[in-house]
């Protein structure tokens, strides 16, 4: 079967569940557990004398011989166990719940489309784009998808491609979502090098690393990372990467969840919830903030080895805030090489109202000079309107900006249009450092002949309503506290 058809196979049974309640979100979390349950046990069988994962009184075969009350039983019972283990069976299973609540479409799903399928003998690449299709699925629903734990794999695609990852690295993702980072940097490697034996292990087991602070996401993201034949035992845990220092990395790609406040819901006597904003301090950290996209690109940095490299999507304000924003700005400027600047155009993350960034840096030795030089900027946002639906980015569209960053030798770079180069000494004199540049003209001011699609210009000020409410609601919430 190719990955389509078994993406369309899975997903029209959905339909099914959804009449029952069951989110799209709910849905893909089942297939994990039983997807993950069915190939164990495909493994056990073609591997004589291997050690299963699973305990005997918990596999495959215990569930596929039962039905009615008794299967959705066992099915709660096989949940609750194996989200106690450690390592690999822990991160996919924590807080496992089962969400089918008819035991007859769970009979169904268990014997006729898990179980009547041979995962194992489907080539990896098609079990791994099986996956994805369904992530990408799950995070277009707009009510219950996980839009917000997935960067579109065309622009993840052009910053690897940017990035280059290489051989033998330690490449990690502090809020690594559904994995597509950790993935492409990996293909990237695979396709790009002639790896020996144990290059091949390390790169397999202990290459990539990624922290996610929620349960579902890190299930699907250890899933993901496990069809593809990737990963290790611990390669995925579950926390907030913010709560402490990290390890040592060659290599950072991340896209930190979008909103701008941290904060906890504290639950009174009475019931009622108050959020209070949630401040991060490091002493790792260059200034005390509740933003958390700031302490993310705080975390970024303190997480690089001397010469490591990271690339991290950020939100406008991150470019411009003052207080601690331009404290972290200077800081950056200074103490690491910040070289690049990728602005991106709205409408690409299923996330809505999202003005985004991609920022590029380096990390290096205690300095009195400055070690940014340039900051090369390419505006990708100007006279761009995508949709999620009837002009989606691809990664065709990304191809100038990947050459004019010049992977190669980026210090051979050359000015475009849309791709200009700003001096340190410039960037620090700027109010606040403020690095939201901007110089194309925007043609929709002044040429009405030629205006995006009236259905486009909806969706951007629906989009921009949403943020600005969005906001609004993190400040009243906040004036509360």
């Amino acid at each position: 079967m190719t990955s389509n058809a078994i993406v369309q196979k899975l997903w029209n049974f959905c339909t099914v569940l959804r009449d029952d309640g069951l989110s799209y979100q709910d849905y893909l979390e089942q297939l994990t557990f039983l997807l993950f349950l069915k190939m164990a046990e495909e493994r056990r069988q073609t591997q004589p004398g291997a050690q299963s994962v699973i305990p005997a009184s918990l596999a495959w075969p215990t569930l596929d011989r039962l039905d009615g009350e008794d299967l959705d039983n066992h099915y709660r019972h096989v949940l609750l166990e194996l989200g106690k283990k450690p390592g690999l069976l822990g991160t996919i299973f924590r807080k496992a719940q089962n969400k089918i609540q008819d035991p007859a479409k769970l009979k169904r799903l268990v014997s006729d489309l898990i179980g009547g399928e041979q995962w194992t003998t489907l080539e990896v690449d098609v079990k791994g784009e099986a996956y994805e299709g369904l992530l990408e699925k799950n995070a277009a629903d707009v009510k219950g998808g996980a839009g917000q734990y997935f960067t579109p794999r065309p622009l993840i695609q052009a910053i690897v491609e940017a990035m280059r990852p290489e051989p033998g690295r330690a490449i990690h993702d502090p809020a690594c979502g559904t994995g597509g980072f950790l993935l492409a940097a990996h293909d990237h490697i695979i396709q790009h090098s002639n790896l020996d034996k144990e290059q091949k292990r390390f790169q397999k087991e202990r290459a990539l690393s990624g922290t996610e602070i929620v349960d579902a996401a890190a299930r699907l993201c250890a899933m993901n990372l496990f069809l593809h034949g990737v990963g290790g035992e611990d390669s995925i845990s579950v926390g907030d990467a913010l709560a402490a220092r990290g390890g040592e990395y060659d290599m950072v790609l991340t896209n930190p969840p979008f909103g701008r406040k941290s904060s906890v819901t504290l639950t009174g006597e009475d019931g009622a919830e108050e959020r209070e904003p949630l401040t991060i301090v490091r002493d790792d950290f260059w200034a005390t903030t509740s933003n958390k996209q700031l302490n993310f690109l705080q975390h970024a940095r303190s997480i690089l080895k001397i010469g490591g490299r990271a690339a991290i999507v950020v939100p406008d304000n991150v470019l411009f805030e003052g207080g601690a924003g331009e404290t972290i700005r200077r800081r950056l400027l200074h103490e690491c090489d910040v070289h690049t600047l990728l602005r991106l155009p709205k409408s690409i993350f299923y996330a809505q109202g999202v003005r985004a960034n991609v920022l590029f840096f380096d990390r290096r030795p205690a300095s009195e000079k400055p070690w940014t030089k340039q900051l090369w900027i390419y505006d990708f946002r100007t006279n761009q309107h995508f949709t999620l639906k009837t002009n989606r980015l691809g990664r065709e569209h990304l191809d100038d900006f990947v050459a004019c960053y010049n992977p190669e030798n980026r210090h051979q770079r050359q000015e475009t249009e849309r791709f200009r180069a700003f001096a340190y000494e410039e960037l620090v004199q700027r109010d606040k450092g403020n690095l939201d540049i901007f110089w194309l003209r925007d043609e929709s001011f002044e040429d009405t002949a030629n205006l995006p699609e009236p259905g486009v210009i909806a969706a951007e000020i629906a989009e921009d309503l949403q943020a600005a409410l969005d906001e609004f609601a993190a400040i009243a919430a906040d004036l509360k506290a």
